[in-house]
């Protein structure tokens, strides 16, 4: 059953949506950029229908600032009240609930491993770790982009006819010696999942640039131990809106919540 409600957070009013399934797990669904709790290319509203079919309770809301809600937007990093009075909302809207998950896509995953207090478990997809220059990749993707491109035939005819963009060669190469230098975001995000000790799972689409250099710093000490199973899915659609990704994403999230439960 889906049923549209309010609730407050810090003297905000914000809209919140909650499909209510029949099982004894939740899910608290964190919104990724300024995107509203339907989410890109529909992706929450149609996951939650899944889910709750499924028995899965899934709340999501827009943060204060944002769809329907008031109030000042104070971005992922300063979501943390609004994540706090949106469990505590739905704890008292589904009182049944025995173990709340949170689920979130780019920084909506990172709100919620930086603010995630008394949440039980938590499923990462392509989480936002790295924090690129303004309209540039990260230089996890460029890497991987030339990688890919001096691995094939193809790439070298290109070099060396001289139909790459040099200034451009030589612009992502100097991001990928720097990147190294932007993953704060990065650190602030292991030392909190290091302080909570949550159980959290990655999703990883492997084309997408932010997945890409998300992996990057999940192969690094920083995040030893942090994350107990990575799942990935091929597709470079950041929001898996390709064909045949909405089934492959509800698999995923429901083999996260499987083992998540216990």
């Amino acid at each position: 059953m889906r049923r549209l409600l309010t609730f407050t957070c810090e003297g905000a009013t914000l809209g919140a949506t909650l499909d209510e399934g029949k099982g004894p797990i939740g899910l608290l669904m964190v919104m990724g950029g300024s995107q509203t709790r339907v989410g890109s290319h529909r992706m929450y509203e149609r996951l939650s229908k899944s889910l709750s079919e499924n028995g899965i309770s899934c709340f999501r809301f827009d943060r204060r600032g944002v769809g329907d809600s008031a109030g000042e937007d104070p971005g992922f990093r300063g979501s943390g009240p609004d994540i706090q009075a949106a469990l505590a909302a739905f704890r008292a809207e589904v009182p049944a609930l025995t173990r709340i998950l949170g689920f979130g896509l780019c920084d909506g995953a990172s709100a919620l491993a930086l603010h995630g207090d008394g949440i039980d478990g938590l499923i990462l997809v392509n989480p936002w770790l790295v924090e690129a220059e303004a309209g540039a990749p990260p230089a996890a993707a460029v890497s991987a982009h030339y990688r890919a491109q001096l691995a094939s035939r193809e790439g070298w005819k290109r070099l060396l006819t001289g139909a790459v963009n040099f200034r451009k060669l030589i612009r992502g190469l100097w991001r990928i010696v720097t990147g190294r230098r932007q993953a704060g975001l990065a650190r602030d995000i292991a030392r909190a999942l290091r302080k909570r000790r949550v159980p959290s799972e990655v999703i990883l689409a492997t084309g997408d640039a932010t997945a890409i250099a998300a992996a990057a710093e999940l192969r690094t000490p920083l995040y030893g131990g942090l994350v107990q199973a990575t799942q990935t899915f091929a597709t470079n659609s950041h929001t898996f809106a390709r064909p045949g990704d909405e089934a492959a994403l509800l698999e995923m999230v429901e083999q996260a919540i499987h083992s998540l439960r216990r």
